[in-house]
């Protein structure tokens, strides 16, 4: 029987591909992904944490609320006493609702070298809505809309893309593309970057956490915050000894209005000051980096 197929990539076992390293010989490449949602109030898509009732549903769109009022903030000061690069993944309304939370990110700390701590990547208009239900000729426009605010105001487009709910249409890799996007983060189907074809040449799918990711984990599976944490941490201390075969991206997925919340952060400092510590003593084996990066570095040393 023949089952219906994608056509984005074949099949490829981990332990059958070309070795290679990340950029000073690492083996595994860490990122967190800081996703900035916006809703729009009594109408389209919303997160339904808990029972809210018909619209106008003020219980969850207060709580999502509260991650771009508060938890955000919080966060923003445990990146930068770790010294924790980060992606935001970025609605393209949170620049009309509350432009200074990505401002604080853009104008906080720079590495030594002086390039940005922390890289915007495109996560569509708001999460009120979902690509995958548009026609192509809507969904085009939306990925040039996003694109264009976020070019405008960081000074450049974005290179990755992840698209709101993870919906992704069975063109969106190839309108990706061909909008100049270099890599998408929507599938959670393997631990290396790996290329995706498309209808006029290649996009590369960087690794993005379905299990390490707080929604799932602590929404849908009813993780507690202690559970969450111990949850980064095995995942590390795994995925650092089975870097030794090959190397590894681990990518981990937070929402402000989750783990920014006082009892979670709590945990999550926890853990992720064990991934900090680490990296500092052992920097020949640990890159904590961006999805970017990431992407950028696979293109340059040309991994088929």
């Amino acid at each position: 029987m023949q089952l219906n197929h994608h056509g984005r990539y074949s099949y490829s076992a981990i332990t059958q591909r070309p070795d290679y390293s990340w950029p000073e010989g690492q083996r595994l490449a860490v990122y967190i992904a800081l996703n900035l949602e916006h809703f729009t109030f009594g109408s389209g898509l919303g997160a339904e944490l808990a029972p809210g009732g018909p619209p106008p549903d003020v219980l969850n769109y207060a709580w999502r609320d509260y991650g771009n009022r508060v938890g955000v903030w919080r966060l923003l000061e445990l990146f930068n006493q770790l010294e924790l690069p980060v992606a935001l993944l970025v609605n393209s309304t949170i620049y009309d609702y509350c432009p200074e939370v990505v401002a604080a990110f853009r104008d906080g700390p720079r590495r030594a070298s002086g390039h940005r701590t922390h890289e915007i990547v495109a996560h569509g208009r708001t999460n009120s809505e979902r690509q995958s239900i548009l026609t192509e000729a809507e969904e085009a426009a939306l990925i040039a809309e996003t694109t264009q605010i976020l070019a405008h105001h960081e000074g450049q487009p974005p290179q990755g893309w992840l698209g709101p709910w993870i919906a992704q249409s069975t063109v969106t890799p190839d309108l990706l593309q061909e909008a100049g996007y270099t890599y998408l983060l929507d599938w959670c189907h393997d631990d290396q970057p790996i290329w995706f074809k498309t209808r006029q040449g290649r996009i590369l799918s960087v690794p993005y956490p379905q299990e390490i990711n707080d929604i799932p984990a602590i929404l849908a599976r009813k993780a507690s915050a202690a559970e969450f944490a111990e949850m980064i941490v095995d995942t590390f201390d795994e995925m650092l000894e089975q870097s030794r075969q090959q190397p590894l991206v681990y990518g981990i997925a937070l929402h402000p209005y989750i783990v920014g919340q006082p009892f979670r952060l709590r945990h999550l400092r926890r853990a992720l000051t064990h991934i900090a510590s680490i990296a500092a003593a052992q920097p020949e084996r640990v890159w904590l980096t961006q999805p970017g990066a990431i992407a950028a570095h696979i293109h340059k040393i040309h991994i088929h």
